[in-house]
């Protein structure tokens, strides 16, 4: 929240999950999504992939040529670190439930992360920063897991296999859907009409 504003609700993002496809048996790759500036964490995302040995796939548009030149392209190799380039929506549909996990390691406080809940609800789990709303999207232990370094995140990807991707998919279906968000809001609009009715009254 930004400090100065004064808030009546929070309403968290909803998906559309049966447009998102959920997959029980992942490929063996690590999925980086996202715009490619320093504050989403591609370099981070490499140096965990790096530590552990795993395919890391990159998607997502340059938002920072030379981030991207400096931190990023000197480590592509088309092996181990593939960068795809900016995706449509379909193949990043594909991307997002064949992935092993998707690592979300963020250099800032981010409000949401519609990607992390997309990831969950094609049923792959998390490994985040724990900065900003992560702790809020992400169930640590259940539904991926929050860090704080590079190392843990590193042991975060040694323990996947622990979390299951139906309880993922479950998790974004119960908390994060559409029809929440929208009955989230109606509450909302409801609460405003009653607050202005009482205002009203008393002015009488």
């Amino acid at each position: 929240r930004c400090q100065g504003l004064d808030y009546i609700a929070t309403v968290m993002h909803g998906v559309d999950i049966e447009g998102l496809h959920f997959n029980d048996n992942p490929q063996d790759y690590l999925l980086f999504l996202s715009r490619l500036h320093k504050d989403k964490g591609a370099k981070e995302a490499i140096e965990v992939a790096k530590k552990t040995g795993r395919k890391l796939r990159i998607a997502g548009f340059i938002a920072d040529q030379a981030y991207f030149e400096n931190e990023v392209q000197p480590y592509i190799d088309n092996e181990q670190i593939i960068y795809e380039g900016h995706v449509d929506p379909e193949f990043k549909k594909e991307l997002l439930s064949n992935a092993y996990a998707l690592l979300h390691m963020i250099n800032y406080d981010e409000a949401f992360g519609l990607g992390v809940v997309e990831a969950m609800a094609s049923g792959t789990p998390v490994i985040a920063m724990n900065r900003g709303s992560m702790p809020e999207l992400i169930r640590s232990g259940e539904t991926g897991f929050l860090v704080n370094s590079i190392d843990e995140a590193a042991e975060a990807v040694q323990k996947i296999a622990s979390i299951s991707r139906k309880k993922c998919r479950e998790n974004v279906e119960k908390r994060f859907s559409v029809d929440r968000m929208v009955d989230d809001y109606i509450k909302v609009y409801e609460t405003i009409l009653e607050e202005y009715k009482r205002e009203s009254e008393k002015q009488k």
